[in-house]
């Protein structure tokens, strides 16, 4: 009897360390919490005035690239081209619009024949983009945030 009792005894005395509340600091939780977003995704996409109504993020999104490229092809259609030879090209376009709103062209990625044809298009593209209506950020948490993205644009 004395053994099982000093038995229970020494089970309790082991088992009090589960009884333990374990503190957790705010920072903690904070860092647990950020491991778990993905920051690859938006919770809202960009978008202009004219995309407000759709109600689907990814329909918004397909807006959102849909008036950049119209408007972009517009200006570019308006413009005195002339070139020596036929060019069927997609140029690549990488952009980046900040937590306020502002749309940066990053990057321009064209084939060597379509710069030779037009040294002029990446200033076209830039000058495009000076017309642009106002740009609403996108958004992750109720947060705006600075999103990026690629846009190819055809050139017949």
């Amino acid at each position: 009897m004395k053994q099982i009792c000093f038995f229970l005894f020494f089970l309790m005395l082991c088992s009090c360390e589960y009884f333990n509340v374990k503190k957790t600091s705010s920072e903690a939780i904070l860092k647990e919490e950020l491991q778990t977003f993905n920051w690859n995704d938006v919770d809202d996409y960009p978008s202009f005035t004219a995309c407000d109504s759709i109600e689907t993020k990814q329909n918004r999104k397909a807006c959102f690239e849909r008036v950049l490229t119209r408007h972009i092809g517009v200006f570019l259609k308006r413009e005195k081209i002339i070139v020596t030879q036929d060019i069927n090209d997609t140029i690549i376009l990488k952009f980046q619009v900040s937590e306020t709103g502002d749309l940066k062209l990053q990057n321009v990625d064209m084939d060597s024949v379509t710069r030779y044809q037009i040294p002029e298009i990446e200033n076209l593209i830039y000058k495009s983009l000076d017309s642009l209506p106002e740009i609403f950020p996108a958004t992750k948490r109720g947060q705006q945030v600075k999103t990026e993205f690629v846009l190819p644009i055809i050139i017949q």
